[in-house]
């Protein structure tokens, strides 16, 4: 401490010269940032947003937190939850536009932590084949007079992890177990993908970068051999009958936002849309027993607008950047070689949403690619192009607040690691030799590169 004490004092004319931040480094969403950092760190919409565009915004933040409830209802504008439902709004698994997390403890219903179902094989679209009785998604909660599907836990296998420097971190590896299926056995080839709902955060700004500009970084034969072979997932655009390339969800399987937004409002809430129109029914029920909320349940107006809400969702400023640890943390974050994946920065182009998305240099730290992670993440489960062990980029910004939003360090798909560095201690595949480049730095490097990551 006395010597760093002694480095920070001395001038240039002793050899010292303090590290600099990048012009407007602190700008993470361009003119698109926000500058709060309080528990509603997520919840603000873009500067430069028209008074009309304000309007849309707020009725779509309606929209999100509102509580759906069963048709039929006095209150037409949002009945016709379930009959089968993971939470009763957008904003159950995305509280306060942040961060899900798996149950806490046996028995706790899960706060924004899914189970994607799928068997071997593919539709004519490319997507995959559902669990027989159980659909796409297994729904731990129902309406009045209908038997949920079951409960599931998850229980953790400890994994210790030891540091070069002889450091132990000891990891968490989650499995999952059906306490009860109330509809009978799952498919003997079932297989589970857990999906933690993301922070909200910068969508339309990731949806505003030019698409070539994501297929420029992708190296799906890793032709300069620096064993990064990021690739693009196609995937089935509903609107359009076609294939386009996937940007959105853990595995880049949704094409645009409105489809992510339609497919959680079918899967996660039961409420039917124009994208998604029909019911998920656990067999051997018949949806059309139950009473609906109209069809669809959600009109294209209100779907557009929760969809605009998610697009114009501020992404916050950074923290610290003059920092000089920070700084020093960001140089050993780019020479282990993170950005190669993290990319940095991007540049959006003309945005069909709202002219404040435009023109943006952003600071995402992804390249919205899927990669290889190695078997410890693994889930085994196919999405399109993506195989059962590649998942898309996580954009880091906003990473550092989601403590202060959601009062909980969750990460990864699963949200198994507790913190950053269990998140890095967990990749492999394509990001094996940037882990152990971490792991043999000295105990207070590796700070200085958690201190960075904190500040995103």
């Amino acid at each position: 401490m006395v010597l760093c004490f002694i480095l920070s004092s001395c001038s240039q004319d002793d050899g010292y010269e303090p590290l600099m931040p990048e012009e407007n480094e602190e700008l993470s969403g361009g003119d698109a940032t926000s500058f709060v950092f309080s528990p509603d760190a997520f919840g603000f919409f873009i500067d430069g947003l028209t008074f009309e565009e304000q309007v849309d915004f707020g009725v779509g933040n309606s929209l999100f937190n509102q509580n759906w409830v069963t048709a039929p209802s006095s209150t037409t504008a949002r009945d016709g939850l379930g009959p089968f439902f993971n939470a009763r709004s957008c904003s159950g698994c995305h509280f306060k536009d942040g961060r899900g997390r798996a149950p806490a403890f046996a028995g706790e219903l899960a706060h924004g932590l899914l189970l994607r179902l799928s068997v071997p094989g593919k539709d004519a679209q490319g997507k995959n084949l559902p669990d027989p009785i159980y659909g796409g998604q297994f729904q731990d909660n129902s309406i009045l007079d209908v038997q949920d599907e079951g409960i599931f836990e998850v229980v953790y296998e400890n994994m210790n992890v030891t540091y070069p420097d002889g450091t132990q971190v000891t990891l968490r590896k989650p499995s999952y177990i059906f306490n009860e299926l109330n509809y009978g056995a799952m498919a003997p080839d079932v297989r589970i993908s857990p999906r933690v709902a993301n922070q909200m955060i910068g969508l339309g700004l990731l949806d505003a970068v030019p698409e070539a500009t994501f297929i420029a970084l992708a190296d799906e034969n890793d032709a300069d051999g620096d064993g990064i072979s990021g690739k693009v997932n196609y995937v089935f655009d509903e609107v359009t009958r076609t294939t386009k390339m996937g940007k959105f969800g853990w595995k880049a399987n949704e094409p645009t936002v409105l489809q992510q937004v339609a497919a959680a409002f079918s899967g996660d809430l039961g409420i039917s849309s124009s994208i998604f129109p029909e019911q998920n029914c656990t067999s051997p029920l018949d949806c059309d027993d139950y009473p609906n909320g109209g069809n669809p349940e959600i009109p294209d107006e209100n779907l557009e607008k929760v969809t605009f809400y998610a697009l114009t969702l501020s992404v916050p400023a950074r923290r610290d950047v003059d920092d000089q640890e920070v700084l020093e943390g960001k140089q050993f974050f780019d020479q282990i070689n993170c950005t190669a994946c993290h990319v940095p920065k991007l540049q959006t182009g003309i945005s069909d949403v709202a002219d404040a998305l435009s023109n943006q240099v952003i600071r995402p730290y992804t390249d919205m690619l899927l990669h290889y992670m190695g078997e410890g993440l693994a889930d085994n489960a196919t999405d399109f192009l993506a195989t059962g062990n590649e998942w898309r980029t996580q954009p880091l910004w906003g990473i550092g607040l989601i403590e202060t939003v959601n009062g909980h360090t969750n990460l990864l798909h699963d949200g198994r690691a507790r913190n950053i560095e269990e998140a890095i201690l967990w990749h492999g595949g394509e990001a094996e030799a940037s882990k152990n480049a971490f792991m043999n730095l000295s105990v207070q490097q590796r700070d200085k590169v958690l201190k960075f990551i904190n500040t995103l």
